[in-house]
């Protein structure tokens, strides 16, 4: 199991990192361009549909390898980080393309990517598409345009590995510590057993190397999400057709609620999950993946601390656009004894 050095991951971000996106509120408006700049790159670049709306979906395409990987962001339109990761890895392939990594990953795979599922979502900073139907519980029914969509995109490219990155809530920690889950993982399940199939032993292992780099760089911050079997979901049911599924929830790290230092976990979690699948053979190992501890709800955002704990007050960030900016609005969510909850600001009432 190759690792990329995780110093040189760090000395270079600097020099990877797409600055003209940032923030929380990642719309097509502020992703177009790159496209633009992308083509004259080189890379193959395609608006394959549109979204409810009308908006432009684009896709990409790299490497001419044998080893097919499908990578799709903001298919939950309020969930960004995987897609300003997405663009630091196209911008690593062209800062570093002829580095040993970049071209082990060009000559083994051929990678599509679909950078922006939800562009209405997206613009209207929701979990939903235009017609409220949540696409990754759409897998069945296909009801959205997006859904078939991209269904059609699997189908066509018919991909090995595939890589599902979505944003998870403040709320989630790794349990056994008392830090934020910043990164979380799955191997989702095919069926209501969770049987541990081929294809799911697979889909660890490539896990098991992101974790294995992660690791170094932010140890005891990465949480294992819960295989429970969704029969709507997409990862479940792509991973259930044949397709090994990748789960990534990007969540929460020390004072970072525009998660732009989660983005670059996210970006080499990213990263090390690709150079894995160009450089094995096999995807055998498995068992490890167990050993990444659970995602539990145990998080507030603040927590008012009383004196016995008996009135302690816990407050909850709630996300939304306002006049045409992200804004964050404290909301109270719960009061009594929460000595079994932490928090990422934490005060002692006076009182």
């Amino acid at each position: 199991m190759e690792h990329i050095n995780t110093s040189f991951l760090e000395d270079n971000y600097s020099k990877i990192k797409e600055n003209s996106i940032s923030g929380r509120w990642i719309t097509l408006t502020d992703i177009e361009p790159l496209y633009i700049k992308l083509q004259k790159a080189g890379f193959q670049t395609a608006i394959i549909g549109e979204s409810e709306e009308g908006r432009a979906i684009y896709q990409l395409k790299l490497g001419e390898g044998q080893k097919r990987i499908l990578i799709w962001s903001q298919m939950h339109g309020n969930e960004s980080t995987g897609t300003k990761a997405v663009f630091d890895f196209l911008n690593f392939i062209q800062v570093f393309y002829n580095h040993e990594i970049t071209q082990t990953i060009l000559n083994n795979c051929t990678i599509t990517i679909v950078p922006m599922l939800n562009p209405d979502g997206a613009q209207a900073y929701t979990r939903v598409n235009a017609n409220n139907v949540d696409l990754n519980r759409d897998a069945v029914e296909q009801q959205a345009k997006e859904s078939k969509l991209l269904r059609e995109v699997l189908d066509e490219f018919n991909p090995e590995f595939c890589f599902n990155l979505h944003d998870q809530r403040t709320i989630f920690g790794v349990e056994g510590t008392s830090n934020p889950a910043t990164i979380s993982f799955l191997a989702p399940s095919e069926e209501e057993t969770r049987k541990i199939t081929e294809g799911r032993k697979e889909t660890m292992n490539v896990i098991i190397a992101m974790n294995t780099l992660l690791q170094k760089i932010i140890p005891n911050h990465v949480g294992r999400y819960t295989d429970e079997f969704y029969p709507t979901a997409t990862g479940d049911n792509f991973q259930k057709l044949g397709h090994n599924t990748i789960l990534i929830e990007a969540g929460h790290f020390a004072d970072d609620y525009d998660r732009e230092d989660v983005r670059k976990f996210n970006f080499y979690a990213l990263l090390q999950g690709i150079y894995h699948i160009s450089t094995s053979v096999e995807f055998k190992e498995y068992q490890e993946y167990f050993s990444i501890p659970n995602n539990i709800k145990n998080f507030y955002d603040v927590i008012y601390r009383s004196k016995n704990n008996e009135k302690d007050i816990a407050y909850q960030y709630a996300e939304s656009v306002e006049s045409g900016k992200f804004a964050l609005a404290l909301n109270k969510e719960k009061e009594g004894n929460l000595s079994l909850f932490l928090a990422h600001k934490e005060f002692k009432k006076i009182k």
